[in-house]
This record gives C-alpha cells, structure tokens and sequence, in this order.
C-alpha cells in the first residue's frame, strides 16, 4: 500500500471520523499517525470530536488509550464563537457543520505546518481554507 507522505513536526488533528477509523484499526490511519508521531507532529482532537466518534459499541479502554497519545483540545465559549465566525465566513449553518466547525477552529489554533485526517473534505476546505492541509480518509 502506498504510504501518504505528512509533514515535519507541526500538529496532526483528527475529526470525528478520523478517531472512528483509529479506533477500529484502519490501515491507512493507523500508518498516518505512526508516520506523524515518528515525524515529531503532536496528535490532537477537538473534544466534540471524540462525542461524535463515540457510539454504544465503541471499546471504552481503547479509546481510553487511544485519546491517552492525544491532546485534547476543549471547546469554550470562545473557541464556540470563534467556530460560530468560522460557519458564518464560510456560509456553512451550524446545525449541519457545529463539529466541524469546533474542529477546523481548534486546527486553525495548533502549531503549524497542521494536516488533518477528515471524512469531510469539501466543508473543513470551506472552513479551514488553504491553512490546514486535509487528508481524506
């Protein structure tokens, strides 16, 4: 399998889906955080993130160590403004895209160069612009 290629240092963020597919093991996740953590990059997650990957059948002890190699990153008022601003510049509502919009502000915040692991492509570009470098997965 061909390995993509991430930065040197700077902050690997995951959203929701991200987590999820950690979670379960998938490959191509799995090999993208090795490779970030064996470049220096810092692994963080929103802590709406973690809600969204959550569900009755997740492993709660390897989530627990899971989030144990990640900084967790807490939404407060005004990081929630911040997102808020964030949908509205993007022309994005918040009843659609509130975690994305956590996500995006918490990986506009982290040390740069950012890339992040995301399901959602088209609207963490509309958020994050050319800041974040976005790796589907």
């Amino acid at each position: 399998m061909a390995r993509r290629k991430l930065s040197h240092e700077g902050t690997l963020v995951l959203d929701g889906e991200g987590l999820s597919k950690l979670l379960a093991d998938d490959e191509l996740v799995v090999a993208l955080v090795a490779e970030a953590r064996s470049r220096g990059m810092e692994g963080v997650i929103s802590s709406l993130a973690i809600i969204e990957a959550v569900h009755a059948c997740t492993n709660k002890a390897r989530l627990n160590w899971v989030l144990s190699g990640l900084r967790v990153v807490p939404v407060g008022d005004e990081e929630a403004r911040a997102a808020s601003k964030l949908l509205t510049d993007a022309g994005l509502h918040g009843h659609r895209c509130a975690i994305d919009a956590a996500v995006a502000e918490a990986a506009l915040r982290q040390h740069r160069p950012v890339v992040m692991l995301t399901s959602d492509i088209d609207d963490m570009t509309k958020l994050c612009g050319d800041r974040v470098r976005l790796v589907a997965v």
